[in-house]
């Protein structure tokens, strides 16, 4: 597996969002690992309605899963930050039912989807881990429902650019200036369920409010409590996650 990381040495691991592993943990997960590998902003990482027996950990970058109607429209489903698991949908019908998509260039951990067995047999701490990112994901998918059904416009805008910032910072992509944010307003509008004009228009608003800045790849928000309040969006703090 040339150009790999050590899992142990995995850049992640050091950072306080994430929960330690013990080392027959960390050596079995270096074993079910079968390889690292880049992909380009742009690409696909699963296609909708193929066939995979692959799992993933996005080890660094940002994707998105989406689906799409045959006129083209995309609906993205959630986006995808460092730490997240990739592709157990796919084992209820044995296609993928969703796309994944690079959002910028990535780096992936893969995994054969036949290695979960053992993963459960040997190491049920990990089958927890597991079951936890799985229902993480369904939780942010349900906000996401939550929003688009009945959240306004501004609501919306409010809760996803919150959102994100507390998900990004909670994997330590956040600083002084704010967070990475490679989401253009199509990308925005297609996660929201809003016309590329009702976004832009809303983004306007809040930022002739002082509310946040988003420029040069980056989202810094200026007053977040505010934001929550025109959200209605009081999540609990984020506690430290499993990373396979």
């Amino acid at each position: 597996m040339s150009g790999a990381t050590d899992c142990a040495a995995c850049p992640l691991r050091s950072h306080a969002g994430f929960q330690s592993n013990s080392p027959a943990e960390l050596a079995f997960i270096q074993d079910f690992r079968e390889r690292e590998r880049s992909i380009g902003a742009g690409m696909p990482i699963l296609s909708e309605g193929d066939t995979s027996d692959r799992l993933f950990t996005l080890r660094a970058g940002w994707a998105f899963r989406h689906r799409t109607l045959p006129d083209g429209r995309r609906q993205i489903l959630n986006f995808l930050l460092p730490g997240d698991f990739i592709g157990l949908q796919s084992e209820i019908s044995g296609r993928c039912p969703h796309g994944v998509e690079a959002l910028t260039a990535v780096r992936l951990c893969e995994f054969s989807r036949d290695g979960l067995w053992e993963l459960y047999r040997r190491f049920p701490s990990l089958g927890y881990d597991i079951t936890w990112l799985a229902s993480h994901e369904e939780w942010i998918v349900d906000e996401n429902l939550l929003t688009n059904g009945r959240r306004s416009a501004l609501e919306r805008v409010a809760m996803i650019l919150v959102h994100l910032a507390r998900r990004a910072e909670s994997v330590g992509e956040g600083g002084p200036e704010g967070i990475v944010f490679p989401l253009t307003q199509q990308h925005l509008a297609d996660s929201l369920g809003l016309s590329l004009v009702h976004t832009n228009k809303t983004l306007k608003r809040l930022q002739a409010l002082g509310l946040h800045e988003m420029a040069g790849g980056r989202l810094r928000l200026r007053d977040p409590r505010a934001l929550q309040r025109i959200a209605e969006y009081y999540a609990q703090p984020l506690k430290s996650r499993p990373l396979i």
